[in-house]
């Protein structure tokens, strides 16, 4: 490949690379980038022909498409956002990717100054173009990949700018070869060497290898330069100082179709949650203080209110209180130990809904949030984050009193706690009964084991199913005395009516489950499917709530990957985590959790150093004895002798020989020469600092000089050697020159 031809396709590629970032990112649709990519293929063909735009019929192009460009602004992409119900496919075919949909948001100018970006790339592309257009063409690459990157915060785009960075750092290399190439003519060299030589007769080979070599460096050179830019910007990176939010903003909507954490829940509505795979949050545990009886939960929002159909908020739950905190640290409650606390840290996607989550019993949260509102149930919501990735870390005391505690709770509850026993005017008497009979068979003699049997009943006496079979005026009755068949918020709320009717406080709880743990990641990761409703009993004096989850086993299992797809998919989530929590949303507190990661493995790298060092030193002196030291020393001494032998052999010699051989060259090459300048010298004429070899020759004017200098170059730039006649020849032009200083 020649480098007229490197030089465009690795210019077409910086801008196909530029245009493809954008289209990663949302920026633009897929037959926008299609046409793009079309007008770039014709470009290159025509690159260099006659049948390209002149610089003229390009700017009249430019001018006739501002209109069209207003009237884009104005009325079409506005139209195409906004002006359908489900604009994701009418989007996506007028050029504008439905995952920056939202005018609320700005979508509309940044989807017009893409198609105004691409627009003017593409016109630059069918021009013909002078170095300045180049340079416009690079510029214009350069605003697409930062628009890109305020766009999107997703990991694929790292590698649309790895290869942008890669083609980018070629295209500068080379187009300074070929500005360089432009301004040097071969009027300006000279000839150093005489037509005759050895390098005349090499000249064909070595400009072949030169054509071919010049080409295949220059990828080289780029990765060379990226890898010393990643290298000298890592660190950088990683040390600078952090002040950024750990809120990750992101192009596009919340998590599509999201229910479920609304303050009014409806039977039914978890079941279609369930039937969505798409990620929700990661979650990873730093520290596990107490497992409870019932695993970890990923509590959302308590509701105490039934209204026969639903679950709501009741008026005195809807109180919250609002904490800010410049520090970062919300505190909500109290812990008797710092050991009972769990750490998790939250990866929450983008979603419809302002609530947080977290293990029950949340202490502390510690996150960039401006605000957390706390309401009486115990639940958090901030600002709305349906546009952004939010990262905060929970610490709940997770610890739970024992059965033999609970057993001994007389359940005298406070008028406060009296709308967890309210139930619906209207409710169908059998529930009473049922709860009553399941009771009295287990033999139950106090609260908390009486939600244990209810809770039992349920686990075993109906199925578990995601076909939504219970309905009618009364669902609840439906499921527990007809189908008997049902999703798990229709368990909940079975158990939680059910206690109520005996006395027992009971409220119903919307979250997730732990989800699946991905051993690349280190983390949960929780998808929409795993939605999940439970029941918290209230025991007044331990003032505790206490999960219970009468769900059969069969809705309580994480769905799992395997195989090597399932591999693969692991890897990939781990490294989007790892993307987000130490790339995009690299924070102050990141920064300082790496940095005591780190001085934590130097310790107990330094530590083990020691350990392994004192075993060695305690192990020596029993393998120190006089048969050892005999052995080793003889052993020593042989191989000693072998190598002086063998060095006194071939070593000294051949290293003797390449010393001679290199010096006798490098005489050979300097000797003579040196010898014409002495001789020069003396005679009064002395060449000067700026003077070339061949320049200072033609000055003296002495053919003798003349001819050594041409020789002299020969050996000094083209590679030659001088036969035995013409070392000869030399000696004899130098001693005429010499000579005729004598007789001067």
């Amino acid at each position: 490949m020649n480098f007229n031809t490197y030089f465009r396709l690795t210019s077409y590629a910086t801008i196909g690379a530029a245009a493809l970032a954008l289209f990663v990112a949302g920026g633009a649709g897929v037959s926008l980038t299609i046409a793009f990519a079309l007008v770039t293929i014709v470009a290159f063909k025509l690159e260099g022909t006659r049948r390209q735009l002149t610089e003229r019929i390009a700017l009249v192009v430019i001018l006739i498409s501002i209109p069209i460009f207003y009237f884009d602004w104005r009325v079409l992409t506005p139209l195409l956002l906004n002006g359908f119900g489900d604009t994701g496919d009418l989007a996506q075919g007028g050029g504008i990717s439905s995952s920056a949909g939202g005018a609320a948001h700005g979508t509309i100018e940044v989807a017009v100054l893409a198609h105004l970006i691409l627009f003017l790339s593409a016109v630059k592309l069918l021009q013909r173009k002078a170095d300045r257009d180049w340079f416009f063409l690079y510029l214009i690459s350069f605003f697409e990949v930062l628009l890109a990157a305020g766009l999107t915060a997703s990991p694929v785009f790292l590698a649309t700018l790895v290869l942008y960075l890669l083609c980018a750092l070629s295209t500068v290399v080379a187009f300074e070869i070929q500005k360089a190439r432009k301004k040097v003519t071969v009027t300006q060299t000279r000839l150093l060497v005489p037509p005759d030589s050895t390098l005349f007769r090499k000249l064909p080979m070595r400009l072949w290898r030169r054509r071919y070599l010049e080409t295949r460096r220059l990828p080289l050179v780029s990765i060379g330069l990226l890898a010393l830019i990643v290298v000298l910007a890592l660190p950088f990176f990683l040390i600078a100082p952090r002040t950024a939010s750990s809120a990750l903003r992101r192009g596009g909507n919340g998590v599509s179709g999201f229910i479920g954490f609304s303050d009014n829940v409806t039977l039914g509505q978890i079941g279609q949650l369930k039937g969505n795979d798409e990620v929700f949050m990661h979650v990873r545990i730093d520290n596990l203080g107490a497992m409870p009886s019932n695993g970890l939960r990923w509590r959302g929002i308590a509701l105490d209110e039934f209204t026969g159909k639903a679950w709501k908020k009741s008026r005195v739950a809807e109180r919250s209180e609002k904490k800010e905190s410049e520090s970062g640290l919300f505190q909500i409650g109290t812990t008797a130990s710092l050991a009972h606390l769990t750490t998790q840290t939250f990866f929450l996607e983008p979603v419809d809904t302002p609530v947080l989550f977290g293990a029950p019993r949340a202490i502390a949260v510690q996150s960039k949030l401006p605000f957390l509102w706390v309401d009486s149930e115990g639940g958090l919501q901030t600002r709305p984050h349906d546009q952004e990735r939010v990262v905060y870390k929970v610490y709940s005391d997770t610890t739970e009193p024992g059965a033999n505690a609970l057993r001994s709770d007389r359940l005298e509850y406070l008028i406060t706690a009296a709308r967890y026993l309210e139930l619906p005017n209207n409710l169908d008497p059998r529930i009473a009964a049922l709860a009553r009979n399941v009771i009295q068979k287990s033999e139950s003699r106090n609260g908390y084991d009486a939600a244990r049997a209810v809770e039992s009943y349920l686990r075993e006496s109906y199925v578990y199913t995601l076909d939504l079979k219970a309905g009618g005026p009364d669902p609840l009755s439906d499921f527990l005395f007809n189908v008997k068949q049902g999703h798990c918020e229709y368990f909940a709320t079975a158990m939680a009516v059910m206690l109520r009717t005996q006395g027992i406080a009971t409220r119903v709880v919307n979250g997730f489950l732990p989800g699946e743990y991905n051993e690349a990641a280190g983390a949960f990761t929780v998808r929409q499917s795993d939605a999940h409703s439970w029941v918290e009993v209230y025991f007044p004096e331990t003032n505790s709530w206490v999960t219970f989850d009468p769900t059969p086993p069969a809705g309580r299992v994480a769905k799992t990957r395997s195989g090597l797809a399932g591999m693969l998919s692991k890897y990939s989530e781990a490294f989007e985590l790892m993307w987000f929590q130490y790339v995009v949303g690299y924070d102050k507190d990141e920064q300082h959790s790496l940095v005591t990661s780190l001085r934590r493995q130097l310790v107990d790298l330094q530590r083990g150093s020691v350990s392994k060092f004192d075993q060695a030193r305690a192990k020596l002196p029993s393998l120190v004895n006089p048969i050892t030291i005999v052995l080793s020393s003889i052993t020593g001494l042989v191989v000693l002798v072998f190598l002086t032998r063998r060095v006194r052999r071939f070593g000294w010699r051949r290293g003797l020989k390449v010393w001679r051989v290199g010096s006798e060259t490098e005489v050979t090459r300097i000797d003579f020469y040196e010898r014409l300048l002495k001789a020069l010298e003396k005679q009064g004429i002395k060449r000067e600092l700026y003077q070339t070899p061949l320049e200072f020759a033609s000055a003296v004017g002495v053919n003798e000089a003349q001819a050594i200098t041409n020789a002299y170059n020969r050996v000094r730039f083209g590679d030659d050697e001088l036969s035995d006649s013409e070392r000869a020849q030399i000696d004899d032009l130098l001693a005429r020159i010499e000579h005729s200083r004598r007789n001067n």
